[in-house]
């Protein structure tokens, strides 16, 4: 099993680089940490709240989620209404000043009501992270993308975080949702050469058979025939975002995030609680049974986000 982790610092900002040092940066900006063998790689929505999908973007990536919490105001209130729509594990770390008791009647009926909290000590969450891993989830390999670039004397190179089994030098997959073929070349982690990367390490991905500008965010590599791809997706609302005031219905439109893919999304038919048909405007690469949360931009007021759904091929 990896000892590695990816942990999304979501609430108050400029926090993470007390907890790593700043790799790669876009909307969303990297830190990393690695102490005695232990790989950490933080990610922080820079560009929230102003673009909305850094945080999703952030939350999407991360194996745990630290949400800090300075003050009660707007901003940590969405942040709030989109981490309580995402599985993966959260402790909230309490800023001075801010009452546990009131935040814990702020965030009453979300998963964050009972989430751990401890208050902000930076040595101290140094080390409760330390303690992370990413667990286990065995089968063919899948690496979603999230950054791209060109090597000269490498070619195509990309970033990315492997969800699902171990990635090896000359596994030749699939670069899901377009149907190109490609050979993985070489491996690194963490800067280091490797023959093999596990489910939860982040990986530098040297890839034959691409050029850089044809791969981009939200690409997954997996093997020929394990994911599914389509623009009419049927799904079932599992969770809906309790402070949404719009209703989830034909007609709604939106974006979806599927893995770390983001893209325009209208409801084409049914209403929540029951099953929806959501139409994308370009392909998606899925499982049957995987979650997406469905983003409405135009939510005024309250936050950006309407609910999560459970996916099927239409």
């Amino acid at each position: 099993m990896s000892t590695a982790v990816t942990v999304a610092v979501v609430g108050a900002r400029d926090q993470a680089k007390e907890l790593g040092k700043k790799g790669t940066a876009s909307d969303v900006t990297l830190f990393n940490a690695v102490r005695d063998g232990h790989a950490v790689t933080l990610i922080e929505p820079t560009q929230f709240p102003e673009k909305f999908a850094s945080l999703l973007f952030a939350l999407a990536m991360a194996d745990r989620t630290v949400f800090i919490v300075d003050a009660i105001g707007r901003e940590i209130a969405e942040t709030a209404a989109v981490v309580d729509l995402f599985d993966t594990p959260v402790d909230m770390v309490l800023a001075p000043g801010v009452g546990e008791t009131e935040l814990r009647k702020a965030f009453k009926g979300t998963r964050l009501e009972t989430a751990p909290a401890m208050p902000l000590d930076y040595p101290k969450l140094r080390a409760t992270i330390d303690g992370w891993t990413s667990g286990e989830s065995p089968g063919t390999p899948l690496v979603r993308l999230d950054h791209a670039f060109p090597v000269k004397g490498v070619g195509a190179v990309a970033l990315g975080v492997v969800r699902r089994g171990t990635l090896t030098a000359h596994d030749k997959l699939r670069l899901y949702p377009t149907e190109k073929l490609v050979e993985i070349r070489s491996l690194q982690v963490h800067d280091v050469d490797v023959k093999s990367a596990e489910f939860g390490e982040r990986v530098g991905v040297a890839v034959k058979g691409v050029d850089a500008d044809e791969l981009s965010r939200g690409q997954v590599l997996a093997p020929e025939g394990t994911l599914q791809t389509a623009t009419e997706i049927d799904a079932k609302v599992d969770k809906r975002c309790r402070y949404y005031k719009g209703e989830i219905s034909e007609g709604l439109v939106g974006n979806l995030l599927v893995g770390l893919q983001f893209v325009p999304a209208t409801v084409t038919s049914g209403k929540a609680p029951g099953p929806i048909r959501v139409t994308t405007d370009r392909p998606v690469a899925f499982a049957p049974g995987d979650t997406a949360i469905l983003a409405d931009l135009s939510a005024a007021p309250g936050p950006r986000v309407a609910g999560r759904l459970v996916l099927q091929p239409a």
